[in-house]
Parts: structure tokens; sequence; C-alpha cells
């Protein structure tokens, strides 16, 4: 066991597992941990370039997040460091990834994977942060990168069925979101750019953002950014019952302010969810009780849940 994960192991108790929040704040470029009801909180990392996604591996004790940088000089990164905020290092240099957003971590294949908004692409590495790899790029020119149906920003895996799911939000309430699926390898012969095993998922939405997938029961959550009644919303619809097959998205919490960042807790029947006005919410994964766990903390971005199992002392 590393010394950060001592540090957040219960001190008593069988059978528990300590649970920890771990929420980024983009305005003042940090990253906080705290306990699940928001309690306990401290700073773990600071002098953050704009950080947007993270991503926890606790067997390891590491936390990864992005750093999106300034959107047009091309200076994204993806760093790393213990769970206590030790150990910081850069695994994904600037001019490697433009605009970093959400990262994903896929334990079994141990690899990383995010959206590149201004890059316009997704991409994946090992977790040492080498063999980088680009999956889709929907772009390339100065042209391309000034639309923003092109951004590619939120990001999860469904590794049962070998496919990544990522949305692309569009222009500002424009109607125009799009959430893709294809699969996790490039088809034999094909590239990044001209692949033909890309569907997109859904489409009309109004600025979705953030993925996270339940995995066991086989749905599907986003954060949208759009105007009400469909945006500022967090949704949710089965990945095996699309739209076009008569299930809808089903919308289950609104009154955001500027939806981003959403990590989900499905034994404990929860999830989490931040927006840029600043507050970090809990609620049940149908949406019911709702709950401002903070509120005015700068602008939040991403978020992510774990639980440390604790052993017999």
């Amino acid at each position: 066991m590393t010394d950060a994960l001592a540090e957040l192991k219960p001190t008593s108790g069988r059978n528990e597992a300590l649970g920890r929040l771990f929420v980024l704040e983009l305005s003042g470029g940090r990253i906080h941990s705290m306990s699940p009801d928001g309690s306990s909180r401290k700073v773990i990392v600071a002098d953050c370039h704009l950080p947007d996604g993270i991503a926890v591996d606790i067997e390891a004790g590491h936390i990864y997040w992005t750093n999106m940088g300034v959107p047009n000089l091309n200076d994204g990164s993806i760093e790393r460091a213990d769970l206590d905020g030790s150990n910081r290092k850069v695994i994904i240099p600037q001019g490697i990834t433009f605009t970093p957003k959400q990262l994903h971590l896929e334990k079994r294949s141990a690899k990383l994977y995010w959206c590149d908004r201004e890059g316009m692409r997704v991409m994946r590495a090992n977790l040492d942060g080498t063999n980088v790899e680009t999956l889709v790029k929907t772009g390339e020119s100065d042209a391309d990168r000034r639309d923003a149906a092109k951004w590619c920003v939120g990001i999860t895996v469904d590794p049962e069925r070998g496919q990544i799911y990522w949305t692309q939000k569009g222009a500002d309430n424009s109607g125009l979101g799009r959430i893709f699926r294809a699969g996790i390898d490039i088809p034999n012969g094909e590239d990044a750019a001209s692949r033909t095993d890309i569907e997109v998922w859904l489409d009309n939405l109004p600025e979705p953002i953030d993925l996270e997938l339940d995995l066991k029961g086989r749905v599907i959550y986003w954060t949208d950014r759009g105007n009400p009644p469909l945006g500022n919303t967090v949704n949710r619809t089965s990945i095996d019952a699309p739209v076009r097959n008569g299930h809808a998205p089903e919308i289950i919490a609104s009154d955001l302010m500027e939806g981003i960042g959403i990590a989900l807790d499905v034994p404990g029947n929860r999830m989490f969810v931040t927006d840029l006005g600043g507050s970090l919410y809990s609620a049940s994964l149908d949406g019911s009780e709702k709950r401002a766990l903070l509120f005015a903390q700068g602008n939040l971005s991403g978020v992510a849940y774990v639980e440390i199992p604790s052993k017999e002392n």
C-alpha cells in the first residue's frame, strides 16, 4: 500500500470502504479531495493549467488529470500524482494534445482515453503516457478548429462490447450536440480521420459534455450545458436501446449552472455532478434526492469518486 493510500485508509471497521471525491477547480487550478458529503475537504494539488478531466487508479494509488491550457495555444497536457498529490509528474507534455478534456481510465487494458477539443480528436495512451494514439479525428485546419460541431469533449469506454462513446457539443445552444459510438480500435486498413465504424448514436442535443457509463445497468449518463429546459441537465438512457428504437433520453436532474463533471457510485445508488457555477451535487441515480454539497466554489469541472477498501487491522 502506498503512503497516499494509507493516508486514506479507515482506522477501524471490517468490510467497509472509505469513499473519496476528487474535484477539479478550473478557475483556481486546484484539485480538491473530500468525503462524499463534501466534508474534510483539502487541496492536494495546486498550480494546474486549467484542469478539466480526472480519473483515479485506486489500486496503483494514482490520480490523473488533464490540463486544457489556453485553447488557442496548443499547450494542453496530462499529469499524474499520488492520491495525496505527491510525486507529481507530467506524462503527456505540451504539444501532443491540444485541449484535453474529459479523461477516462480503462483498467483492463491499462489505457487512458481522453477527448481533445480544439485538437478535434479522441486519443489514448498507456498509463505512463507512452504510445499515444489518435482514434478519431474530426478535423485538422484552423477553420475546422473554429467549428464547435467538430469539438470532442466527453469520453467513456465500454470494454465489454469493445466500444468508445464521445460527445461533440456543437455551438452554444445550437441543438447540434451529438454523442458518437465506435469500436475501441480503428478497423484494419483505415485511419482516425476516415474510419467507417463511427455512428451518430444520439443527435439534436443542446450541448452534451461529460459521459459516465453504468456497465452493470447498461445505462449511459451525461451532463448538458445548453439552455433549459433540455440543457443544464443530467441525462441518461440505455446504451442497448438508442433513440431510433423509441427510447429517448431521460432528463433526471436540472437547474445546473453550466454542468460539466459527472461521477457514478453505482453500488451506492448515487451520482456526483459539478458545474461552472461552482456547485457540487449528489443525487440518486434516478436524479431524486438531489442536494448541493458545495456551492459558489469557483468553476468546478471534473469529478471522480473512488472507494478504498479497508483491511482488518
